[in-house]
């Protein structure tokens, strides 16, 4: 069964198949979730990401979870935010590939930060149209595949932004 959950909290926390990671192109952590993504689950994580060779923007790999509760760790890049009509279709191929690489292993159940609205500065609101609108279209496109996701708000004013973009 399909379905999309909202939960206000430490992605770090959650036990999911697998969480996306807000990463930077190297993939060798940085600030925010990707920091606290890194630090929780040690510093084998680290070791995988360097073979991976970095990431690029609107794109994702896989590795493990090692210490945390999810079995995977799903790295997409996100925008920084210029305006650009790029930052858009970036935005949403994060959401749409992460779940796309998800699916091809096996992942049932999926846990995502807000992607790009931390230090790479996009708009909330306009963010959460963008991962709403990717998801909901990748739940359509896979409609056969039983898919549980999580969206973790970091405070409970982000919660109440999704809040409102799900009521207009």
């Amino acid at each position: 069964m399909n379905n999309i959950e909202f939960f206000v909290g430490d992605i770090t926390k959650i036990k999911v198949d697998a969480i996306v990671n807000a990463a930077n192109s190297s993939l060798l952590g940085g600030g925010g979730v990707d920091g606290a993504i890194h630090r929780a689950a040690g510093v084998r994580l680290l070791e995988e990401c360097r073979r991976l060779g970095g990431c690029r923007t609107g794109e994702a790999k896989i590795t493990n979870g090692y210490n945390l509760p999810a079995k995977y760790v799903i790295h997409t890049v996100g925008p920084i935010y210029s305006g650009a009509e790029s930052d858009e279709t970036d935005l949403y191929n994060c959401y749409y590939n992460s779940l796309l690489l998800a699916k091809e292993n096996d992942v049932h159940s999926i846990a995502f930060p807000g992607i790009s609205t931390g230090v790479y500065g996009y708009p909330k609101e306009a963010a959460a149209k963008i991962a709403l609108r990717s998801i909901t279209t990748w739940l359509s496109d896979n409609s056969g595949y039983d898919m549980k996701i999580t969206i973790v708000n970091f405070s409970q004013h982000d919660y109440e932004i999704y809040q409102s973009v799900i009521g207009k």
